[in-house]
């Protein structure tokens, strides 16, 4: 009897997703992924992974990066739709950098007030000495709406950790 065929990664590492040698950088709520494939397109020898929890708006540029790369395809990019709850764990400790710009929805609200499963997980894919990077951007008349039913009553520099432990 022949044994079935197993590709899995035992421990995930740098080495099982970096095809390129200088570094992995992860873009959450990458949205329709333009800043991940322009970055990757810029800086071909770093690996890009954008993730979005809407595959939607990352069908287009996902079909781009396939292309040979004389039509503009990407091999230093890739596009996973997956929400910031439920990250892979073949990602765990792989970046070295995590961006996160300007969210929207769920994910502003989860890291406006600090929701300790998302914090969690962002820190989980991070490589030791990895760069965390959260830009949050809202107009208080413009977005009043969009605060009040994420249930964000102010943002502010300050963040209190509710539970008291560390992330």
């Amino acid at each position: 009897m022949v044994e079935p065929f197993d590709n899995s990664i035992a421990q995930p590492s740098k080495n099982s997703l970096l095809p390129t040698g200088e570094g992995i950088i992860i873009d959450i709520g990458t949205g329709d992924g333009l800043f991940v494939f322009e970055a990757a397109r810029q800086n071909p020898k770093t690996f890009y992974i954008g993730i979005d929890a809407n595959a939607r708006p990352l069908e287009k540029i996902s079909e781009r990066i396939h292309r040979k790369p004389a039509k503009g395809g990407l091999p230093n990019v890739l596009f996973l739709q997956a929400a910031v709850e439920d990250l892979p764990s073949e990602l765990e400790g792989i970046a070295d950098e995590v961006h996160v710009h300007f969210p929207w929805g769920s994910l502003l609200g989860a890291l406006a007030t600090g929701k300790e499963t998302v914090l969690r997980n962002l820190r989980r894919i991070c490589a030791g000495d990895a760069l965390l990077e959260i830009l949050i951007g809202f107009d208080p008349v413009r977005d009043a709406s969009e605060l009040k039913r994420l249930e964000i009553l102010s943002l502010s520099l300050e963040h209190r950790f509710i539970s008291g432990s560390s992330i």
